[in-house]
């Protein structure tokens, strides 16, 4: 394969992302700085895989219960802080299946619903490890409805799983990005 031809095929896969950010920058232009940093990093031939620098692609999920009370969360193994389930893209370049994928890896959940809409977009510093430098993390973050009901599962990459009231959640979690999900999911399922 050439380089032309290589380039050609990143350039189709990555053009349904671009159409879904196009979209969340029609509904959010007072984020168009970072709607931009997205789009800019879709040029990049390893957007989509780890290897990806100065970053590369992500994606999670906020998970609600279907009466928008409750979230679920993971304890992170590796951080020890609340997060939404999410998770590398490896080269998915269908980042609302990355998040799916991580959902169903992350808690057991295998049946529940997603717009196929951006919720929201953040980009997060990742620091240097041991054979890896430093690193961001573009996270394209998609909402997922599902029935509280499912057994759960907590998988290794967690050190506890949860569905947590929405008024509690700044009991497990202080990063301003779950509650600027939680808003603009309250803003989607009611609007």
């Amino acid at each position: 394969m050439t380089f032309l031809t290589y380039l050609i095929i990143l350039w189709a896969m990555s053009a349904d992302l671009s159409t879904l950010l196009h979209d969340y920058h029609r509904r959010h232009p007072e984020e168009w700085d970072v709607t931009e940093r997205f789009n800019d990093l879709l040029k990049m031939p390893e957007a989509f895989h780890r290897t990806g620098r100065p970053g590369h692609f992500t994606a999670s999920a906020l998970v609600v219960d279907s009466s928008f009370t409750r979230v679920l969360l993971v304890e992170h193994r590796k951080l020890g802080i609340w997060v939404q389930p999410g998770g590398h893209a490896d080269g998915n370049t269908n980042l609302e299946q990355t998040a799916r994928r991580e959902v169903t890896e992350e808690t057991g959940i295998e049946t529940c619903r997603c717009d196929g809409a951006i919720l929201d977009l953040d980009i997060h510093p990742i620091p240097a490890r041991p054979g890896e430098g430093d690193h961001h993390h573009y996270d394209v973050r998609f909402l997922f409805v599902a029935e509280s009901d499912h057994n759960l599962i907590i998988s290794e990459e967690s050190t506890d799983l949860k569905w947590i009231e929405l008024n509690e959640v700044g009991r497990f979690s202080s990063e301003t990005s779950i509650s600027r999900m939680i808003s603009k999911a309250g803003v989607r399922l009611k609007g």
